[in-house]
């Protein structure tokens, strides 16, 4: 699924707040450490059923149009994306810090609004929405990610809580280029609470968030955080 870079642009901050509906359904079995993602690392966001349909996360409504969601200038360029030129779409991601390596989904939106969900293995693979920037596009590229497994292992994104600063996060893309970044941040955000100018806004070079679900309450067998990491594109 391909959308040329200033489609992805125009107003991904509102879009993009919709890619957290798939971690809204994030429940299910204890994972290996409740309240704590499993010793794998963030490797994926689980699902009570790989076909359940997401629902509205609080605090994640997209934003009105504003000066920050709708640029009167051109977005920023770089060596990555020369001139707003369109970049490859992804076919996976690999983050060796984490052991993980998965094929990349691209996930878009149902008619009523929700977000597709991963089919296939529950707990894997991983997806990039496609309503945010492909990853090395001026903007915050989006890549989803199960935490634990149906079976209560760990899931694609698990191991995202063990990552460092600088840690690196390789994307292949379709046309053979690899994006590489390097990890900035971890951040857990109680979903009702969901920062998502911080996550979503507009950023001034090529960014990726790789986003899974975190905070497992035992009394409701369910996630009531994200965990979200923040890298820049440094290759």
């Amino acid at each position: 699924m391909k959308s040329s870079s200033s489609d992805r642009r125009r107003g991904h901050l509102a879009s993009a707040a919709v890619a957290v509906l798939l971690l809204a359904g994030c429940a299910g079995t204890d994972p290996a450490q409740p309240g704590e993602s499993p010793s794998a690392g963030v490797s994926a966001v689980r699902s009570s059923s790989p076909t359940q349909a997401a629902t509205t996360v609080p605090g994640t409504a997209a934003p009105r149009p504003s000066a920050s969601a709708e640029p009167t200038s051109p977005a920023p360029t770089s060596a990555a994306d020369p001139a707003g030129a369109a970049v490859s779409a992804p076919v996976s991601v690999r983050i060796p810090a984490a052991g993980t390596d998965s094929e990349l989904l691209h996930l878009g939106l149902r008619d009523n609004g929700s977000l597709e969900v991963p089919p296939g293995d529950p707990g894997a693979p991983a997806a990039w929405y496609t309503g945010s920037p492909a990853p090395g596009e001026v903007g915050p590229a989006v890549l989803l990610g199960h935490v634990n497994a149906t079976d209560g292992g760990p899931g694609v994104f698990a191991g995202l809580r063990g990552l460092v600063p600088g840690d690196r996060v390789e994307v292949a893309r379709e046309d053979g280029s690899t994006a590489v970044f390097a990890v900035e941040r971890g951040e857990q955000y109680a979903k009702d609470a969901f920062p998502t100018l911080s996550v979503y806004g507009n950023t001034e070079g090529p960014e990726l968030r790789l986003i899974t679900c975190d905070g497992y309450d035992p009394a409701t067998g369910e996630f009531d955080d994200n965990y979200v990491v923040y890298a820049r594109l440094v290759g």
